[in-house]
């Protein structure tokens, strides 16, 4: 039996308690500042109210000011902030942190340098201080996080500089439901799978397109499929450019298709689609964490820093740039379907 503690009561962290705790692990559950209402709910019944599952009892719940108390020991640490909490993590987290305890954390997303380079948020929190001889690894794939509290069956991968480490949580974590790949490519699965979120934004614009023109509850899955494509080739063009391994779109394409049928992500596509102006369908969802408008804004101004530099062209990226356009310039959906044509000539 191994302790796990995790910092970040999250919607993914949360259900990761149920393979890990089902396993027979004790699970240590550390709320953020944010968390205090879903702690304090954890310890009366076990009910998440956000996650909307009710956890394993005999799962310890700590409130934020009891971090300490619940690392002592610990074998592993999962961090389960999302890319809001990046930084928190970085200052109120890593200094507590044993370097010979791995990490291995749930947050999608990545940093962009002015000179357009992409960093990850493993990279980003072993060049601070407190995080140099830390060991970093990190969870990518299609895996939503209510379905894994129901068992239904996921494929991830986990990622990581030491393949032995890797090995080591994949045994703590690893399930009749929960399925885990393992890569070395740290850089190739975190983009991956932050890109996508950029991307779903862009292809449920086609649902609210469709609604727009024929009324709520109208699907047209063509123009959605036709932007889903567009997304996985600019995605993989992307991974090449940041200098990652182009074969973890396997990771992406598998999110980019949970997250285009739900979730916060698909909300926002569709009501800028449906003719909203970026403003008006973020009125609307209010309150609503949106991780898709940080990595979009993120990804397009790092391409258009490195397209500047003569190292990348934004006619690759017709996709990107027209979602950057409308949440970042206000203009107008208007699809560039042309922009996406190609020709291929074989040999």
């Amino acid at each position: 039996m191994a302790i796990l503690t995790f910092i970040g009561a999250g919607q993914m962290a949360s259900a990761l308690t149920f393979p890990t705790f089902e396993n027979g692990h004790e699970i240590r559950l550390v709320g953020t500042p944010l968390d205090r209402e879903i702690i304090d709910q954890l310890r009366k019944d076990n009910y998440h109210i956000n996650l909307k599952r009710t956890l394993h009892d005999g799962i310890k719940y700590y409130q934020v000011e009891e971090m300490e108390e619940a690392i002592q020991g610990a074998d592993v640490i999962l961090g389960g902030v999302s890319s809001f909490g990046v930084d928190w993590w970085a200052d109120e987290v890593l200094p507590k942190l044993n370097k010979d305890v791995p990490i291995i954390t749930v947050t999608k997303g990545m940093i962009d340098l002015e000179n357009g380079d992409m960093i990850t948020y493993p990279d980003y929190w072993q060049s601070k201080p407190a995080g140099k001889e830390l060991n970093f690894n990190a969870i990518g794939g299609p895996c939503t996080s209510y379905e894994l509290a129901d068992h239904d069956d996921s494929w991830v991968a986990f990622c990581g500089h030491d393949i032995e480490t890797l090995r080591y949580l994949k045994q703590i974590f690893e399930t009749s439901y929960y399925h885990i790949s393992l890569s070395t490519d740290v850089k190739g699965v975190e983009f991956s799978v932050a890109l996508k979120n950029a991307y779903a934004l862009g292809v449920t614009l086609a649902v609210g397109l469709a609604e727009k023109r024929e009324g709520i509850g109208k699907v047209h899955y063509n123009s959605q499929a036709a932007l889903f494509g567009e997304g996985v080739c600019e995605m993989r063009k992307l991974l090449k450019l940041a200098g990652a391994g182009a074969d973890n779109i396997v990771y992406g394409a598998g999110d980019l298709y949970v997250t285009v049928f739900g979730g916060r992500t698909r909300k926002i596509g569709t009501l800028l689609g449906r003719g909203l102006s970026f403003d008006e369908a973020m009125a609307k969802l209010k309150g609503v964490t949106l991780e898709s408008i940080v990595i979009a804004t993120r990804t397009a101004r790092a391409v258009r820093n490195l397209a500047a530099n003569g190292k990348a062209d934004l006619k690759d990226y017709p996709l990107l740039m027209h979602v950057d356009e409308i949440i970042n310039q206000g203009k107008p959906v208007n699809i560039p379907w042309t922009a996406f044509e190609t020709e291929y000539v074989g040999e």
